[in-house]
């Protein structure tokens, strides 16, 4: 097994922020869920209520790349060094299809994504850094955060609105399983006062998402 140096850790990391905010992320073999719904018909109105929930999805996967890449580089032991990698290769298909249905619906990303990528990275650095079933714990709140989010969403959409409707139900799948996978492998649940504040901040980054 190679053994990395600080430098070329930090390299490793630069690339992976780089793809994730501004470039292509590797993502794993799944094809987007929307690949064969129809495109609808949305009054100008509707398409830009979608594009901010859209941005908004998309800024929230850059944020949990950054908290899964933060937590897998302080986390202590392999297998949960492991499973993090791979939550963050599937989240990374959920930043490729929101990007792809921001670009149908001509929008534009939040342009804040760098803030949200450095905050969170610092955020998962931390949790990590505490142990590994606290930061297991934080994986698993985060989620449930993230599911309801999409939960508000989908009932905000427009009904004729399949393809992006489509996107986030699978979403909501991926996070359901990746908060059970963080409870399984021992994530402790987080103290109330953690959670509010964690509350608080995702109320932040999805109000100025929507649109920036």
């Amino acid at each position: 097994m190679r053994h990395y140096s600080p430098l070329d850790k930090f390299i490793n990391q630069a690339d992976y922020a780089l793809r994730t905010v501004i470039g292509s992320p590797r993502i794993t073999e799944r094809t987007n869920p929307a690949a064969h719904t129809e495109e609808c018909t949305l009054t100008e109105q509707e398409r830009r209520h979608t594009s901010g929930l859209m941005r908004v999805n998309h800024a929230g996967e850059v944020s949990a790349q950054a908290l899964y890449q933060g937590q897998a580089l302080t986390a202590r032991l392999d297998s949960v060094r492991d499973s993090l990698e791979r939550a963050a290769l599937e989240e990374n298909d959920h930043l490729a299809w929101t990007e792809q249905r921001l670009k149908e619906l001509q929008s534009h990303k939040s342009l804040l994504n760098p803030l949200w990528y450095c905050g969170s990275f610092a955020i998962g650095a931390l949790a990590g850094a505490i142990g590994d079933k606290w930061s297991l714990g934080f994986v698993a709140e985060t989620e449930f955060q993230v599911m309801r989010h999409l939960d508000l969403h989908m009932q905000q959409l427009p009904t004729q609105d399949r393809r992006s409707m489509t996107i986030l139900k699978q979403m909501k799948e991926d996070e359901s399983h990746h908060a059970t996978l963080a409870i399984k492998s021992g994530g402790a649940a987080l103290p109330w006062p953690v959670k509010k504040l964690m509350t608080a901040m995702s109320k932040v980054m999805t109000t100025s998402a929507y649109y920036l």
